[in-house]
């Protein structure tokens, strides 16, 4: 992997987590418990990340 790739990965792992705070903090504001916003988080984050290697797929494939 070249340097370029190694830094676009750890900006989607960087974006993908902060997407993953900011949806646990959202459902944690509703009023649910903490292991409904982890989840909510959790899949926030796992969405995002599948969203950006989708992309990369299609665009090497």
């Amino acid at each position: 992997m070249s340097v370029l790739q190694v830094f676009v990965l750890l900006l989607a792992m960087s974006v993908a987590v902060n997407f993953g705070c900011v949806a646990a903090f959202i459902t944690l504001r509703t009023g649910v418990g903490w292991a409904r916003a982890v989840l909510t988080g959790g899949g926030a984050t796992g969405a995002t990340l599948v969203i950006f290697f989708s992309a990369v797929a299609a665009y090497n494939g």
